[in-house]
């Protein structure tokens, strides 16, 4: 069954999300994670894409970007560059060159509201490592948009686009704080399903635009009648 192409629209937030292949560990001490944010870093300054926030975990890694009006191919062109290049780099260091792939394919993304939404998503991201058990609070991931944020240098901060909404000025008491099981429920099956996360309206209205019907039917055989 072939794929369903990519719908991707300037103008309208994504989450991205990639994984390792076979979901083994790709960052396993601080210098593979200093070397992704520098593949990261060489990614924005040849394609300045708008990243709201992004977290590096042991076998994946999330973004939060917000491509511009028009450039429908941006967001592809940057996550190309970045895999490919950060997949080259690995297996140089690890001496494994042509050992296989270590990503597990393309990458998933679904569109975001920008309103309250957003916001979902933005803690979703910057609260993974809290989640995880790795930190107590999410400030404390070195590998995140909420350290680099709030301790790293006017440099480090470059990374990071302004949010299409005012930040709350309590971000990180947000972050901190756990997601109710209904909110992390509905993020997770977008993250599996490509499903666009927004309120009903917007919802209705951006699947039909991008042609994202399919990500709601149910997957699999169709289940045989009850006799």
């Amino acid at each position: 069954m072939p794929r369903r192409a990519r719908s991707i629209q300037g103008g309208l937030v994504y989450h991205v999300l990639n994984r390792s292949n076979a979901r083994a560990e790709i960052f396993s001490t601080e210098d593979e994670y200093a070397a992704f944010e520098r593949v990261l870093e060489e990614a924005f300054r040849r394609e300045p894409l708008r990243i709201l926030g992004y977290c590096a975990m042991p076998d994946h890694w999330h973004l939060v970007v917000w491509p511009r009006s028009g450039k429908d191919r941006q967001v592809s062109e940057f996550l190309r560059w970045l895999t490919v290049t950060h997949t080259q780099r690995w297996h140089a260091h690890r001496h494994t060159t042509g050992t296989g792939h270590l990503y597990q394919g393309r990458f998933r993304s679904f569109p975001v509201e920008s309103d309250e939404h957003l916001y979902a998503v933005l803690r979703y991201v910057e609260r993974n490592p809290v989640r995880a058990n790795l930190v107590q609070r999410a400030q404390d991931w070195r590998w995140s948009s909420t350290w680099r944020r709030h301790r790293g240098d006017e440099e480090a901060r470059r990374l990071l686009s302004p949010w299409p909404m005012t930040r709350p000025t309590d971000w990180l008491r947000r972050v901190n704080r756990a997601e109710g099981r209904g909110e992390l429920e509905a993020l997770r099956r977008c993250v599996q399903r490509g499903q666009p996360y927004g309120s009903e309206p917007w919802r209705l209205r951006i699947t039909a635009q991008l042609g994202l019907e399919s990500t709601f039917r149910p997957r699999g055989r169709p289940r045989k009648p009850e006799r």
